[in-house]
């Protein structure tokens, strides 16, 4: 029993309802456990790795994952507390999502013990009479209760109709896969609990729901999401990753132990303790945070990769070994010339140059960000270089003078912390 209760409260924010949970792991009986994912998008972060390592916990003790595509729920859309209704996707576009995401799902659990279901099984039979029957079942009462929903409600906001039929749906799936435990996090509460109403409308034993916490994201103030900007991904290459560690607060950190690693709650405790007296830096606790969490997704030798290169180029502001060269040539040059004259207002041309291995030539620094892959657009450069994040030949890019900044073969561009070019290539004409 002690697994049970440890499996039962580290990194669970509510069980509904514990007692039965308890009773159903302690029958010998392999259960179904339920978790459900919108591919609206196709990538998962940290956020979702929390419920991911419970399943894979449930799975250790023989019991049976089964993962729900909601590939018919993808074109609805399900706000889940941000009262934002996400766009229709076309099947396509949904089987592609799914298969990123499912890669990313089995870097924490089990493929071969997780059942894999798509929603179109059985909503791809659904007729008009089968919707009306399902809703029947519901009052609006029952869907005004959802937090978002009666906020925007009484805000008078709109809530549109399929948005109130997703809950219905995801409660329909619970039934069609018998589940005896749905997983979520907090924000899915009322989802997860139609469930366990449906279920017992149907003559079905009404699922246990077990709900994980919210991790914050890097900011230190919201909850993780890509839309938000404060995510890590599980996919992400361990350098990135490692970096990204490190800049979580120190006030989080023990949450993202408590939630993403098996580090055993007493030496928790001792490290907690060390921190608070001073006799440990949290900087070395958070470089095991991170070496725990990328030894997971990549390999313990990522991690120490990751390590030895964040040490030397953010520590000790070295410029790594190996780093990225892009070749500079006149086709390069061209593109950027024919970018900066399709501009209404050419703000710079390209110098002519002469020997480029000691000459200078001026460029807009946010094309030449965009064009080599080291910002998503020019905006996104230019507000790079607003926060004094671009560095050339080690001097920091002043905004002032983006659009005519001076650089040369050779010359070693830096973004952030850890992102690092070299421009290579051969003579160049202009």
């Amino acid at each position: 029993m002690a697994d049970f209760e440890y499996i039962l409260k580290r990194g669970v924010a509510e069980i509904i309802i514990a007692d039965e949970l308890k009773t159903l792991l302690t029958s010998g009986r392999k259960l179904r456990l339920k978790e459900g994912f919108d591919p609206s998008f196709p990538d998962i972060h940290l956020g979702h790795m929390v419920g991911l390592r419970k399943l894979r916990q449930f799975q250790e003790l023989g019991h049976q994952v089964v993962l729900i595509v909601g590939d018919w729920t993808a074109q609805i859309g399900d706000p889940s507390g941000a009262s934002v209704t996400r766009p229709m996707l076309t099947a396509e576009r949904v089987r592609e999502n799914a298969e990123t995401y499912m890669k990313q799902f089995f870097k924490v659990v089990s493929r071969e013990k997780t059942e894999v279901r798509w929603q179109s099984e059985w909503f791809g039979k659904f007729d008009l009479g089968d919707v009306i029957r399902l809703a029947s079942k519901f009052t609006v009462a029952q869907v005004l209760a959802r937090d978002d929903f009666n906020e925007r409600f009484r805000a008078g906001k709109p809530i549109t109709i399929t948005e109130t039929l997703y809950p219905m749906l995801q409660a329909y799936d619970s039934v069609m896969v018998e589940a005896d435990v749905e997983f979520g996090g907090t924000d899915q509460k009322f989802n997860l609990l139609m469930g366990r109403e449906l279920q017992g409308m149907v003559g079905q034993k009404p699922q246990q729901v077990l709900m994980t916490p919210l991790l914050v994201g890097t900011d230190g103030q919201r909850k993780m999401s890509k839309s938000l900007g404060n995510y890590i991904g599980v996919s992400e290459p361990s350098r990135e990753m490692y970096g990204k560690l490190m800049s979580v607060p120190d006030d989080l950190m023990f949450s993202y132990f408590e939630l993403l690693t098996d580090v055993p709650d007493k030496e928790l405790g001792e490290m907690k303790a060390a921190m608070a007296s001073g006799a440990t830096n949290p900087m070395s606790l958070k470089k095991r945070l991170a070496r725990e969490i990328i030894g997971q997704l990549h390999s313990e030798s990522a991690a120490s990769e990751a390590e030895d290169y964040f040490e030397r180029t953010v520590q000790k502001k070295e410029v790594p070994e190996d780093i990225q060269e892009v070749k500079i040539n006149n086709g390069l040059l061209q593109k950027i010339k024919a970018r900066l004259h399709g501009e209404r207002k050419p703000v710079v041309s390209i110098t002519e140059v002469g020997n480029p291995e000691t000459e200078e030539w001026g460029v807009s620094v946010p094309l030449l960000l965009c064009e080599i892959g080291l910002s998503k657009s020019r905006s996104d450069a230019r507000r790079l270089v607003e926060q004094g994040s671009v560095r050339v030949d080690g001097k920091t890019v002043d905004p002032s003078e983006e659009e005519h900044w001076h650089i040369k073969i050779g010359s070693i561009i830096k973004v952030g912390k850890r992102r690092f070019v070299k421009l290579v290539g051969p003579d160049i004409k202009s």
